[in-house]
């Protein structure tokens, strides 16, 4: 099998299963039956399950922040770009395989052991919040609202996490924003 190909299909496991039952349920063997890829060229991929996991989270991180940028790409209007953002937190939320922030939950279970781990969720969340500044900034508003605009996306995503209750979180944020928005003197074009 080409190196290629074992990694993605490791990856692809590695993904369904972390991120469906938690990192720390999961074990190598589970990933070698779920993709496929024997033990020994798995261990030759990723000599620890660390590395797995923080491959699984920077791949997840460039399809994620595509998703989301795809999305929010459709919208004209620049204050409504940063409204998109919810949108799309919304019908992300709503998925069946929903199962809350990966990197928050990799963070929650790893956090305080993986450097290499808490390295990535952090990287992956100051690029949102980047991506965020740059929405902010480009409907010419106050940069502090981009704070603000980030709080609000994490705490939908965390509240779906846990609550389960479809897009409601992300509706309910979503809201504030706009007003958040059109305090600060935006518009929110359709």
């Amino acid at each position: 099998m080409d190196s290629a190909v074992a990694r993605d299909q490791a990856l692809d496991a590695a993904e369904t299963l972390f991120y469906g039952r938690g990192i720390q349920s999961v074990g190598m063997d589970d990933i070698r039956g779920a993709s496929g890829v024997s033990l020994k060229r798995l261990y030759q991929l990723f000599p620890a399950k660390e590395q797995l996991v923080v491959a699984y989270l920077e791949r997840r991180d460039i399809r994620w922040r595509q998703r989301l940028a795809d999305h929010v790409a459709g919208h004209e209007d620049p204050g409504r770009r940063i409204l998109a953002v919810f949108d799309w937190l919304g019908e992300w939320f709503r998925e069946p395989d929903f199962r809350g922030c990966a990197w928050i939950n990799s963070y929650g279970e790893l956090g305080a052991t993986s450097e290499r781990v808490t390295a990535q969720v952090r990287a992956h969340k100051r690029a949102f919040k980047d991506y965020l500044t740059g929405l902010v900034n480009d409907a010419g508003l106050a940069s502090e609202l981009a704070e603000q605009v980030h709080l609000l996306a994490e705490g939908a995503m965390v509240t779906a996490g846990i609550e389960q209750n479809g897009s409601k979180p992300a509706e309910q944020a979503g809201r504030a924003a706009r007003m958040l928005v059109e305090g600060h003197g935006g518009t929110v074009g359709h």
